[in-house]
C-alpha cells in the first residue's frame, strides 16, 4: 500500500498562496482519479482540485478557510500497490517547464514605483508577504517597514489581506510604523497622482443603522468573490474619471444571417453560434482601426497593447460576475471566437476557470442585453481604458434611406454604449471607435456562408 502526497498546486505564476474554501470529500472516504477533492481560492479565481490518484483519504492536513502556500502537503491518499510516493502534483499543477528567466541589464536608471521598492526591501525580509498583500501595499504607500511591524494574523503570524486594509484604515499621521522614505513618497506620487485638495471618503455610518427596532431586516454577509469585486469596481471609480458614450446601430442583417445558420453552423462545427463572437469580431477590427483605445495608465505613460486579449463579463451561478479573456482576438475567425466563447462560458459556469483564463485582457465587453436591459453605462475593468455594453436587440419601426426616398420599416436595433477613461481617451477616440464597431455591425455580410 502506498501513500501520496497531495499537495497544494501552482495555479499560476505569480499565484504563491491559495485559501481552501471547502474539502468534498472526508477522511476515510473513498476517492477516483480526477475526482474533485476540495475547492481553493485565490486573489484570481476559484478552483477545483482533482484527485491525481485512486484511493482512500487517510489525512487532511489543513482545515476550511486556511491559507496554505502553494506546494505544501495538503492531504494523503492511501492507494493499493506501490511505494511511498514523494508529493503528487495535481492536475491543475502539471505544464510544460519553465524556461530560465534571464535578467536584463538595466540601461538606464529608471523611477522606482512604490511596488518595485516593497519587492526590492523585501529581499532583505524575513517575513513572507502574499502578491496580494504587496500589490496593495504598494497602491497604498505602505512601506515593507510598516508590513514588518503589522501584527499579522494569518498562519505563523503572516500578515493578510484583512490584517493591511485595517492598518490603512486605521493608520493617520504619527502613527505609521515608519514615515515615507522620499523615494517611497515620490514613487507613490508618480504611480498614483492626486489632486492637490484631497478628497474625503464620505462618513461611515454606524454598524447598525440599517436596522430596525423590529428586526425586519435580513444582514447578507458578502462572500469572497462578491467583496472582491466590491474592491475592484470602486477602485475602478477612484482611478479613472468614466465617460460614456452611445450610438444605436441597424443589425437586421446580423440578426437575419444568425437565423439563417444557425442550425447548420452548430451541426458542422459543434458549437452554438450567438451573438457575443459577432459582437467580439466587430470591437476587434475597430481596435486595429483605433489602436489606442487598446492601452494602460502606468503613471504618465501610456502604456499600448500590441495583443488583443478581448475580456468578456460572464454572470456566474451564484449572481457574481468573471471576466475570462480571449488572448490574442486579432488571430482567431468567427468560428474560433465562438470555440473560445462557449468553452470559457462553460468553465465560468461549472467553476473550471484557471487564473490564466481571467489574465491580460486589454479591453471588455459586457452583454448587458442579455437581461433585457437596453444599454448599460459599465465600470471600467482596470487597467483596461473602455469597456463596451451591448444593449438587447429589438424590433423598432426605422427610416431607411432609398433611392425612391425615405421610407419607414421594422429594423433590428440594438444601442451599443462605450465607458473610457477620459485621461487618456477623449470624446473624438471614444466616439469614434465606438461608431466604428456599430458600423461594422451594420455592414456585415449576410451572404457570407458557414
Amino acid at each position: 500500500m502506498a501513500v501520496i502526497d497531495l499537495v497544494m498546486p501552482k495555479m499560476g505564476e505569480s499565484i504563491m498562496e491559495a485559501t481552501i474554501l471547502s474539502w468534498t470529500k472526508n477522511v476515510g472516504d473513498q476517492i477516483e482519479e480526477d475526482e474533485t477533492i476540495l475547492e481553493i481560492a485565490t486573489d484570481k479565481v476559484d478552483s477545483e482540485i482533482p484527485s491525481p490518484v485512486d484511493g482512500v483519504i487517510t489525512e487532511i492536513l489543513f482545515q476550511e478557510n486556511d491559507v496554505v502556500a502553494v506546494g505544501t502537503v495538503i492531504a494523503k491518499i492511501s492507494t493499493e500497490s506501490g511505494e511511498n510516493s514523494t508529493p503528487a502534483p495535481t492536475k491543475a499543477e502539471e505544464k510544460p517547464a519553465e524556461a530560465p528567466v534571464v535578467e536584463k541589464e538595466p540601461t538606464a536608471t529608471p523611477q522606482r514605483t512604490t511596488e518595485e521598492v516593497i519587492k526590492i526591501s523585501n529581499a532583505d525580509s524575513n517575513k513572507f508577504y502574499s502578491p496580494l498583500v504587496k500589490n496593495i501595499a504598494a497602491k497604498e504607500g505602505v512601506s515593507i517597514e510598516e508590513l514588518d511591524a503589522i501584527n499579522g494574523t494569518g498562519a505563523n503570524g503572516r500578515v493578510s489581506k484583512k490584517d493591511l486594509l485595517s492598518y490603512i484604515e486605521n493608520r493617520t499621521a504619527g502613527t505609521t510604523a515608519e514615515t515615507f522614505t522620499e523615494t517611497n513618497l515620490k514613487a507613490s506620487i508618480t504611480q498614483n497622482p492626486r489632486p492637490t485638495k484631497p478628497v474625503q471618503a464620505p462618513p461611515k455610518a454606524p454598524a447598525n443603522a440599517d436596522l430596525s427596532n423590529d428586526g425586519n431586516v435580513e444582514i447578507i454577509q458578502m462572500d469572497r468573490m462578491r467583496k472582491l469585486i466590491a474592491d475592484h469596481m470602486v477602485m475602478s471609480k477612484h482611478t479613472s474619471p468614466h465617460v460614456t458614450s452611445f450610438v444605436e446601430a441597424d443589425v437586421t442583417n446580423l440578426v437575419n444571417w444568425r437565423n439563417s445558420i444557425k442550425g447548420e453552423f452548430q451541426k458542422k462545427y459543434g458549437e452554438k453560434i450567438t451573438f457575443t463572437p459577432v459582437f467580439i469580431e466587430a470591437v476587434v477590427k475597430a481596435i486595429t482601426d483605433f489602436p489606442l483605445i487598446n492601452v494602460s495608465v502606468d503613471g504618465t505613460n501610456i502604456v499600448r497593447k500590441k495583443d488583443i486579449n478581448i475580456g468578456m463579463a460572464t454572470a456566474l451561478p451564484s449572481g457574481n460576475l468573471i471576466v475570462p479573456v480571449i488572448k490574442n482576438a486579432n488571430g482567431l475567425n468567427l468560428v474560433g471566437l465562438t470555440k473560445m466563447v462557449n468553452g470559457l462560458a462553460n468553465k465560468a459556469r461549472t467553476n473550471k476557470l484557471k487564473p490564466e483564463d481571467i489574465q491580460d485582457g486589454t479591453f471588455t465587453l459586457t452583454n448587458v442585453g442579455t437581461f433585457g436591459n437596453v444599454m448599460g453605462t459599465p465600470i471600467i475593468n482596470q487597467p483596461q481604458v473602455a469597456i463596451m455594453a451591448t444593449g438587447a436587440i429589438r424590433k423598432k419601426p426605422a427610416v431607411l434611406e432609398t433611392e425612391h426616398g425615405d421610407v419607414i420599416a421594422i429594423r433590428h436595433m440594438m444601442f451599443l454604449s462605450l465607458s473610457y477613461d477620459h485621461r487618456v481617451v477623449d470624446g473624438f477616440l471614444g466616439g469614434s471607435f465606438l461608431r466604428k464597431v456599430a458600423d461594422y455591425l451594420e455592414d456585415f455580410d449576410h451572404k457570407q456562408t458557414v
